[in-house]
C-alpha cells in the first residue's frame, strides 16, 4: 500500500551558486531591488522575496554540481528594471507576451544565470 503524495506547501528557497558572490549581491540588490534578509559574509547572501527566500551562495555552500538555476520574480513593471539590469552588467534577452496570463521578461545576470520577471496582465509595459 502506497501513501498519498502531498504537494509542497511553498517554495522555501532558490539560490544561485556564484563565482563572485559580492558582485551578484550588488546586482540583485540594486537591479532587482531584493531586500537583504541575512548575510554570512560572501558565503551565503539571502533575500526575502514574498513568501520565499532567494540567495546567492559561494561554490562551497552550493549543492554539488549546481547549475542552471532560473529564478522567477513577479513584478509590477518591466521598464525601470530593464534600465537597471543593463546598467549593472546584466543582459535583457527578450519578452514574451502570454496574453491574459501576463508577460515574462527574460534576462541574464552578470555571471550568465537566467532570471525571469513575470508581470500579470493589466500592469504597465515598457
Amino acid at each position: 500500500m502506497s501513501l498519498p503524495m502531498e504537494s509542497p506547501k511553498r517554495l522555501q528557497n532558490v539560490f544561485v551558486v556564484a563565482e563572485r558572490p559580492a558582485e551578484l549581491h550588488a546586482f540583485y540588490e540594486s537591479a532587482l531591488g531584493l531586500q537583504l534578509k541575512f548575510r554570512d559574509q560572501d558565503r551565503w547572501i539571502q533575500y526575502g522575496a514574498g513568501n520565499t527566500n532567494v540567495a546567492v551562495a559561494c561554490k562551497e555552500e552550493g549543492a554539488p554540481a549546481t547549475s542552471g538555476v532560473v529564478m522567477v520574480f513577479e513584478v509590477e513593471d518591466f521598464a525601470a528594471t530593464i534600465e537597471r539590469v543593463e546598467a549593472l552588467g546584466g543582459e535583457v534577452l527578450g519578452q514574451r507576451d502570454m496574453g491574459s496570463h501576463g508577460a515574462v521578461l527574460s534576462l541574464r545576470d552578470p555571471e550568465g544565470n537566467i532570471v525571469q520577471l513575470f508581470k500579470r496582465q493589466g500592469t504597465p509595459t515598457p
